[in-house]
């Protein structure tokens, strides 16, 4: 009979050296005392979630799990949760009422919840409220203890919250399960200090923290070793990497560059205010890294730009889109836009339209304002009518396409080096993969080529993807 009540309370704490050995021996423990067992892993939000997946998956499988889509067949259930917008976080929710009736018939399986909503005192407490059958719930600083966590629930049949308020270690060398053998994810930093009014991750990720560069570059030579191609180097603020390491953003680029077997660099996220010209002189010098910029602009206009505290102005975000064409012809950039955040009007939105038109990008994200508990716009005056919202998103996405369109069009005749990444999702008689500029392209081949680089005349185009040929 399950005892409720019982936590590891939240804490402030260190991880001590001796940490991952702890969990090994946790690791050990599970798997001597666990026969045939399967596990799922939902995962929710951004690449920094999709990364820790990946960890989550490589403890569980060492633990003796593994994986399976399968709900009925699993023995372990874990939603990797994201709390940016509203929308996630209900279906996280109504995933949990599911999976109260699911344990009902099999009361052996283990549901665990962590992520970026567990950093939030009121949905914990939700959760233990109204999801009792919920075992295991930690947050974004502690993945690592997975193992203890769940050894713990085994031995007490308890349900077990461990939230940590802060981290102020990063605890390197955790086991991974990849997607793909190919192409890989690794963190370069944790955290934000920007504070963007909109914004919860700074919450729940707490404050920047760059990880060393010689971790960072062994990590890359072992993928590399491992068949990795492609590396994307992951952070809330990739730009603003190293600071407290005294090292910069584009020295860890040079270095990362000097890898013998890396094909291509990706990474992401970039904000416009800690782009440097030393960082663009990288990317220029640097033959591997790829030619595509993520430059989140988020608005406009300048008065909501001020109001999101994003630290700059739409003339300089111009200006630097500029500088970076005028040195690489080639770059393309996709972006990120909310719309109807609080005052926003039909003003602002035109202006937004409008830089869209200017700067020509590739593609944008665009998303509606959701209200995050927590951030300074949620108490802001002039909230945005849904409805109203929704007619400016609409709008904005009607000037999206056709600039896609035109930038697909220019490509045309033009001979490509595609990574093969899968089958595509709507014919399996042809391949997909990624340009260097991030453009995605279909053409017919065998499925042995997935995981090569080729080149791909492209013959013709949609709005969001390109149509080739093999030569």
């Amino acid at each position: 009979m399950k005892k409720e009540g019982f936590c590891l309370e939240r804490k402030k704490i260190e991880v001590s050296e001796s940490e991952i050995e702890i969990q090994e021996q946790f690791i050990e423990k599970i798997r001597q005392n666990t026969s045939e067992k399967f596990f799922m892993i939902v995962t929710y939000g951004c690449q920094m979630n999709a990364h820790d997946s990946e960890k989550l998956a490589g403890m569980l499988s060492q633990m003796g799990y593994t994986e399976t889509d399968d709900k009925s067949k699993t023995d372990l259930i874990l939603y990797n949760t994201c709390c940016v917008r509203e929308n996630a976080e209900n279906r996280v929710f109504g995933n949990l009422g599911y999976l109260k009736s699911l344990k009902r018939s099999n009361k052996n399986l283990k549901i665990i919840l962590c992520g970026c909503m567990m950093q939030q005192d009121a949905v914990v407490e939700k959760v233990k409220q109204s999801y009792k059958h919920v075992d295991i719930i930690f947050g974004t600083y502690n993945l690592h203890r997975l193992p203890q966590l769940l050894w713990t629930n085994m031995e007490t049949n308890n349900q077990i919250i461990d939230v940590w308020a802060e981290h102020k270690e990063i605890v390197e060398d955790l086991p991974s399960i990849r997607l793909h053998s190919f192409k890989a994810s690794t963190n370069i930093m944790y955290g934000c200090n920007n504070y963007c009014t909109y914004c919860i991750v700074p919450y729940v990720r707490g404050r920047e923290r760059s990880r060393r560069m010689e971790d960072i570059l062994k990590d890359i030579k072992d993928l590399v070793s491992d068949g990795v191609k492609e590396i994307t180097l992951l952070g809330q603020n990739v730009n603003s990497y190293g600071k407290e390491l005294q090292v910069t953003f584009a020295t860890l680029i040079r270095e990362i560059n000097k890898i013998e077997g890396l094909e291509r660099i990706r990474f992401m996220t970039s904000h416009p205010k800690d782009l440097s010209d030393e960082l663009i002189d990288a990317i220029v010098d640097c033959e591997k890294v790829c030619r595509h910029l993520h430059l989140p602009i988020q608005s406009g206009s300048n008065a909501i730009l001020e109001k999101m505290n994003r630290g700059y102005t739409r003339e300089y975000y111009i200006s630097l889109i500029n500088k970076i064409k005028a040195k690489i012809p080639d770059m393309l950039f996709t972006t990120d836009i909310i719309v109807g955040f609080p005052s926003e009007t039909d003003e602002d939105n035109d202006k937004t339209i409008s830089l869209m038109k200017e700067i020509r990008f590739s593609n944008a994200y665009t998303f509606l304002y959701s209200p995050r508990s927590g951030t300074k716009a949620t108490t802001m005056d002039g909230q945005v009518s849904e409805e109203t919202a929704t007619m400016r998103f609409n709008k904005l996405l009607g000037a999206i396409k056709p600039i896609s369109n035109e930038i697909n069009q220019g490509m045309k005749g033009s001979v490509q080096k595609v990574l093969v990444e899968s089958l595509s999702k709507n014919d399996d008689k042809l391949l997909s993969g990624r340009l260097d500029n991030n453009l995605i392209v279909h053409f017919q081949g065998e499925k042995e080529l997935i995981g090569n680089i080729v080149e791909v005349k492209i013959t013709d185009c949609k709005t969001f993807y390109l149509i080739g040929e093999r030569i």
